[in-house]
């Protein structure tokens, strides 16, 4: 999916028979009479090679009260706040009406892209409504015929230089991983890496239905951007949004919940959870997010795994902590749970946080940094090898078949998450267990708790690293010497 296209306009316009036109289904109800659309449905749009979001809304209507139609029309603009294109659809027939133009000056002001199509527009009685729509100031209108798929091919043109420019944002935005490190560089400078406004710190919350992501976003951004309550599943895309999170520039990514694989039948929920998986890898850092009544299900570590295998520095938040009574016993439950069902995440920084009161934010804040900080640290060659030395002399190597294991060198040579390489002898027999050992030490010695480390050996088998140096000297000496004894031609 390369962007999200919201379809707007007025009631009766033509919203949800384009969006059934885009989707290539029948999915919204389609009425003559106006307001049958009343919530936001999405589907997965197509238009020759473009894959994208589509977002069928309500109609616009020019109320701001609690009623019905203030809070559909509330529930349109966060959709148009959000959405990457707004196609603004007016009836061709109709023309402009006052409501277009007040609309119309709202979308220039909120919306990034505004494309502007005029449905209804067959034959010759939407000549007058599609020239009128020029007075709107949004460009040339499309003109369309969303029941008989006429003007598809336009639309098409008008979206593809834009969809490449999203396609160019998501690879600037997408986080920079695997970085290669240096080995004359030993010096732990993080500096690069530091958050910035130009460079934010990119977060993904991701969790189980329910568990309080989106409660807990809006309470780190400090305003209701995103919509809450009770029900489970109300988050459907991956909604990114820039902040300031107590003197850290960050954008933060709220993902849908994701459930247990055999669950999910909807082909929304399916494009919502590919959605959320997707904003895991456009982030550092990922808060795994779990219900303290109901921790560490069997989906909660699944999605913890695959934060660590995409190596994403990893923190674990329990919410809901001020429903707790006994804090100090549940707090000891949780850390020995983590411990036991998560070894890969040894060391993780576990924190307890109450997104509906706001407490444990800064907490929360210290562990994400720390997470960053871990994710991309440099240790010197120098200190590896000293530390590897003093490894295998406290817990030597195993000597499978009489044949013993020597682990020569050990450089790092990569940061985010980091990666480190062994050179040694008989790399096939080394077991798992040993890795183990070496990957944690690594974590304790050089404080690297939780984050994901990756370790390989290199076999060298038993080659003396200078041996082609040597005889490289050795036959430039020899070749001199033959020169000097040969007697010349003249001679």
């Amino acid at each position: 999916m390369s962007f999200t296209l919201a379809i707007v306009g007025r009631p009766n316009v033509g919203k949800s028979t384009l969006f059934n036109r885009l989707v290539g289904k029948r999915l919204a109800l389609v009425d003559d009479q106006p307001g049958v659309t009343r919530d936001l449905r999405e589907g997965q749009g197509r238009l020759g090679d473009l894959r994208f979001i589509v977002v069928d809304s309500a109609g616009l209507e020019l109320v701001d009260d609690d009623s019905l139609q203030g809070r559909m029309r509330r529930l349109t603009e966060r959709a148009v706040d959000e959405a990457d294109i707004c196609l603004f659809v007016i009836d061709a027939r109709v023309g402009v009406t006052a409501a277009d133009e007040y609309f119309a000056d709202i979308l220039r002001k909120r919306a990034k892209h505004v494309i502007l199509a005029a449905n209804k527009a067959e034959g010759r009685a939407g000549e007058a409504g599609v020239l009128e729509a020029y007075g709107l100031g949004l460009g040339e209108p499309l003109r369309l015929s969303a029941e008989h798929g006429e003007g598809m091919d336009d639309l098409y043109r008008v979206l593809v230089p834009l969809a490449d420019v999203f396609e160019a944002e998501n690879v600037h935005q997408a986080p920079v991983t695997d970085v290669d490190v240096s080995e004359d560089d030993d010096a732990e400078d993080l500096e690069d890496w530091r958050p910035s406004a130009a460079k934010p710190l990119q977060i993904a919350v991701i969790g189980r239905p329910n568990a309080g992501k989106s409660t807990l976003i809006n309470k780190i951004i400090g305003e209701d951007r995103l919509l809450t309550g009770p029900e489970a599943g109300i988050t459907r895309d991956s909604i990114s949004v820039s902040a300031d999170f107590m003197g850290t520039p960050i954008r933060i990514f709220d993902t849908a919940g994701m459930r247990k694989k055999a669950r999910v039948t909807d082909k929304v929920e399916k494009l919502s959870v590919a959605d959320g998986l997707r904003a895991v890898r456009f982030a550092e850092v990922v808060v795994v997010l779990l219900d303290v009544g109901i921790p560490f299900e069997q989906q909660d570590l699944r999605i913890a795994d695959f934060a660590e295998t995409e190596g994403r520095a990893v923190v674990i938040a329990a919410n809901k902590w001020d429903l707790e009574d006994d804090k100090p016993q549940k707090l000891n439950e949780l850390r020995e749970a983590f411990e036991r069902l998560l070894p890969q995440l040894k060391g993780a920084p576990l924190v307890t946080v109450s997104a509906r009161t706001g407490k444990g934010l800064d907490r929360l804040h210290n562990a994400i940094i720390k997470a960053h900080d871990v994710w991309n640290r440099r240790v010197p060659t120098a200190r590896l090898n000293q530390w590897l030395g003093a490894m295998t002399e406290a817990h030597p190597p195993p000597a499978p078949g009489g044949r013993r294991i020597r682990l020569r060198y050990m450089t790092q040579i990569k940061t985010r998450p980091p990666a480190f390489v062994v050179m040694a002898t008989h790399t096939d027999k080394i077991p798992d267990s040993y890795a183990r050992y070496l990957v944690n030490g690594l974590r304790a010695d050089f404080d690297m708790p939780g984050t994901p480390i990756r370790l390989t050996f290199r076999d060298q088998g038993t080659k003396n690293p200078y041996l082609a140096k040597a005889n490289k000297i050795n036959q430039s000496g020899a070749l001199s010497k033959h020169k000097v004894r040969q007697k010349p031609k003249d001679a």
